[in-house]
């Protein structure tokens, strides 16, 4: 099989890599140092029409194939994995909504999403569930017309500016997805700070105190909410930071092949060593696989191949791993400078290692993938 990118995939990855170079990667450990999202980068993000990307046209967006979404998520991994943290967390919303929220649901939000106008947010993670997702603690209860939600959420991504929430909550027993908006009554937001990565993710704990939100604002049905609503969400999520983790990866080979480049230790510059030649050649190598596997699997959820969440999944796994071993390497070749600000790769290693925690830890990935393995294998 020939994986051959077509003319606009070519030129939209042309153009998503300039954006990155000019309006992120210079500003990157800046926004790391600070703590947050530039409200003026969001806008010049939302402009491009890159948050409403995979969002069909006749919702407002742009209707472009999952590939290319891909490389725009590489490309911004490759800047920021904490600003990817936007898409992934803005495109879970926007492709729950899509596939399992009403008409009139689609109608008021998607539009909205797609143009930037608002942010969207996923809420499932609470400070005493993790993993065990379908567990969550948080209760929406029916009253008069009206759902009232009691609970917490946790390391919420971008939750701090966030118009939009997607919240999995318990409603009779049965986890349950709910859409919450900033200004609900009873609402209210906890920003996180002093993380060891992702540091401009714009983090928060959430807080339902008798928030009330309208019956309609009910995502599905009762009970759709872990295995339909937050498993479409997740397997975006998943997506997403599989080919964000190839773009950090990537960022980390780039880095370091302008070190050994410029560097010279013992009369020779490191590109001449050998251990140092083994460091690259496993960079590269491992970067190309993992690319390739995010390519397989956006070519299956653009075909609807229903291996696609076990591929995106496996991608995942690999490209989040691949990440944190390039940074571990780029951090030991640029030795002391490596563990200083004034070098990208500390940053590349922190969040590096938040890549293989979010939406689903890699161990919740191996459990899948081997479980898959078990049921294709006949003894």
């Amino acid at each position: 099989m020939k994986i051959e990118l077509t003319p606009q995939q070519t030129e939209r990855q042309t153009e998503f890599r300039a954006f990155v170079d000019k309006e992120i990667a210079p500003y990157a450990d800046q926004y790391d140092r600070e703590e947050r999202m530039p409200q003026e980068l969001i806008t010049k993000i939302a402009e491009q029409g890159y948050l409403g990307a995979i969002i069909p046209e006749e919702n407002g967006g742009k209707g472009w194939d999952t590939i290319t979404f891909g490389m725009l998520c590489e490309e911004i991994g490759r800047g920021s994995t904490s600003l990817l943290s936007l898409f992934t967390v803005h495109g879970m919303v926007s492709q729950s909504i899509l596939k399992w929220g009403s008409t009139a649901q689609k109608a008021q939000w998607l539009p909205k999403l797609a143009s930037g106008g608002i942010v969207g947010a996923f809420a499932l993670t609470e400070p005493g569930i993790g993993s065990d997702a379908k567990s969550v603690e948080t209760t929406a209860v029916l009253s008069d017309g009206s759902y009232i939600l009691n609970g917490d959420k946790k390391w919420i991504s971008c939750g701090q500016i966030a118009n939009l929430f997607l919240i999995i909550a318990q409603c009779d027993g049965k986890p349950s997805a709910f859409l919450v908006e900033r200004e609900s009554p009873g609402f209210s937001m906890e920003p996180i700070s002093g993380m060891l990565g992702f540091r401009s993710a714009m983090l928060a704990e959430l807080h339902f105190e008798d928030c009330c939100i309208p019956e309609e604002n009910l995502v599905g049905k009762i009970g759709f909410g872990f295995s339909y609503v937050a498993g479409t969400a997740l397997d975006h999520g998943r997506y997403c930071v599989a080919w964000g983790s190839v773009g950090l990866a990537q960022a980390c080979l780039e880095a370091c092949l302008r070190y050994t480049s410029e560097r010279k230790q013992f009369g020779a510059y490191l590109k001449e060593h050998q251990l140092i030649q083994q460091m690259i050649a496993e960079m590269i190598t491992n970067t190309k696989a993992a690319r390739l596997l995010c390519y397989h699997a956006g070519y299956l959820k653009d075909i609807g191949d229903p291996d696609l969440i076990m591929e995106t999944a496996i991608a995942k796994y690999f490209a989040s791993k691949t990440a944190v071993n390039a940074a571990l390497d780029a951090v030991q070749i640029h030795g002391a400078n490596g563990c200083s600000s004034e070098y990208p790769v500390q940053r590349y290693l922190r969040d590096a290692k938040i890549m293989e925690i979010i939406e689903g830890s890699s161990q919740m990935q191996q459990i899948i993938i081997a479980r898959h393995g078990y049921h294709t294998i006949s003894f």
